[in-house]
This record gives C-alpha cells, sequence and structure tokens, in this order.
C-alpha cells in the first residue's frame, strides 16, 4: 500500500471535508438539503422511477435508477454522513420521512415521463419539506374522528 498525501489524492479522486459529528437533521432539513443538491445538480436530466404505485411493497423498497434524484441524494457526503444508506426507494422514504404518495410524486414516471429536470424535482422536494412543517399539528379528519368518540362517550356515560 502506498500512502499519499492530501494534495496528491486530489489530484486523483474527489475528496471531501470531514463532516463533523453533528446532530441529526430533521424532515424538514433534509428535504431542504436535498432540495439544495437538485437545484445545483450540473447533470442535466435524471430519471424517473417506473410505476412506483403499483410495484408490490417488497419490490417497491429495493427499485432504484441510476442518474435518478435519489441518486442524486446518495451522492450527497452531508446526506450520507447523516444517515442515508443508499440510492433506493425504501431507503430514500426511510431516512426522508416520506410516505408512497410523497415518494411517489417526487420520481414516479408518471408525474414526468422518462427524464425530468433536477430543478422540477427540486420544486416537489420542497413542497414535501413545507408539508413536513404543516404536520405537527393533526389533521382535520383525526380531529374530528377523535371529537366524535369523545362525544360518544360522554354521551353513553350521561345516559347510564
Amino acid at each position: 500500500m502506498k500512502l499519499k498525501s492530501l494534495n496528491e489524492l486530489t489530484e486523483v479522486a474527489e475528496v471531501y471535508p470531514k463532516v463533523s459529528r453533528r446532530k441529526k437533521m430533521t424532515k424538514r432539513q433534509r428535504l431542504e438539503r436535498w432540495a439544495e443538491v437538485l437545484e445545483q445538480h450540473q447533470g442535466g436530466t435524471l430519471r424517473s422511477l417506473m410505476r412506483t404505485e403499483y410495484a408490490p411493497e417488497s419490490e417497491r423498497a429495493w427499485m432504484r435508477a441510476d442518474n435518478s434524484p435519489l441518486t442524486v441524494a446518495f451522492e450527497d457526503p452531508v446526506l450520507r454522513a447523516d444517515g442515508l444508506r443508499s440510492d433506493k426507494l425504501g431507503e430514500a422514504m426511510r431516512y426522508f420521512g416520506l410516505s408512497d404518495w410523497e415518494i411517489h410524486s417526487i420520481v414516479c414516471y408518471c408525474h414526468y415521463g422518462h427524464t425530468m429536470s433536477a430543478k422540477e424535482v427540486a420544486g416537489r422536494v420542497r413542497i414535501a419539506a413545507a408539508r413536513a412543517e404543516e404536520r405537527k399539528w393533526p389533521s382535520l379528519e383525526t380531529v374530528f374522528t377523535v371529537g366524535s368518540v369523545a362525544a360518544a362517550i360522554l354521551f353513553t356515560v350521561s345516559v347510564l
């Protein structure tokens, strides 16, 4: 094994500065970082994933495509240091905290065709990031359901 200095390594490889061990990013921070990386992407068009909504869950977890928005995220040293382990669909869902339908709207073929611009995908990722903040409060459906159950219990107790 031949030892090389950092200067020698930068001539033959991409060298990233050490990412400090800091507090894990929030869901919104992870999504915002992904959007930034997509906006800075210089590779032209990206590939979509085919029929993500129809694949069985076991297959969906392993779906990937070279040069996809998920690949761009995985190539980012900051996201990798924070815990992104691969460019597979299931891993992206886990790491970014996205539902089936959220990831579908970001990477699926039916929204873009075979290819998409990185900036267009970044816009959809930013929408998911904004929604991540909105979900801190329960949905109206949840509030009404809980309220209806509570009212039924109170009614039953008062009748007895």
